[in-house]
């Protein structure tokens, strides 16, 4: 599992297509498209051209939401959110040719998703975000580490990534509750060097 999964995302300065190519040429292997009310036409046309991307990087790619385009275009896999189509739909779809990612806010639900068959799960939030709406409860390092003490002494072994809202200076303090890693967005674009910065967190996620 990689440990870095980066969340594309539409800015003032960037696009989706854009914002992908500049996480990639940082380092990042593990890459999730995420486009909310897209017209479809748009959405299929925007991930060919980051499945493109995520091949000349030999990365992984991720769809958000839309199972059937994933299947369709040959992504390597979905991240499923609450709303999003049930995990064991989605898997029936599937088949055990695609990576399915599950979005967990409770222990209770990292059990659900395991049972529901997830290759791995997207812990959050961490802290408020503006990229996602209808947030769960914030978690804060005491959360994370309540979590993952329960899934230690469960003997859960699942990988776990911290998501939402997170900086580049959470990093270590976040890796030492025993998540595998970490996704981020906004704190890459905003930043005035976003490769450099890609490049920074890679190396922070794999100390």
């Amino acid at each position: 599992m990689i440990n870095f999964q980066f969340i594309t995302n539409k800015t003032d300065r960037y696009d989706h297509v854009e914002s992908a190519r500049i996480a990639l040429e940082g380092g990042c292997k593990w890459l999730q498209l995420r486009m909310k009310e897209i017209p479809m036409e748009t959405m299929e046309e925007t991930a060919l051209k980051v499945k493109e991307l995520c091949i000349i990087h030999r990365a992984i790619f991720i769809m958000d939401d839309h199972v059937t385009l994933a299947k369709k275009i040959r992504a390597d896999g979905v991240h499923l959110g609450k709303m999003d189509m049930p995990v064991k739909e989605a898997r029936a779809i599937l088949r055990d040719d695609f990576i399915i990612g599950g979005t967990a806010n409770t222990f209770e639900d990292i059990l659900q998703l395991i049972d529901d068959g997830v290759d791995y799960i997207g812990l959050g939030p961490f802290r408020l975000t503006d990229t996602k709406k209808n947030l769960g409860p914030i978690l804060g390092l005491d959360g994370y580490r309540k979590i993952m003490q329960q899934c230690k002494e469960q003997e859960i072994a699942i990988s776990v990534v911290a998501v939402g809202g997170i900086t580049e200076n959470d990093i270590e303090s976040l890796m030492q509750t025993g998540v595998i890693g970490v996704a981020l967005s906004s704190e890459i674009l905003q930043a005035e060097n976003p490769i450099e910065k890609t490049r920074r967190i890679v190396n922070l996620v794999n100390r």
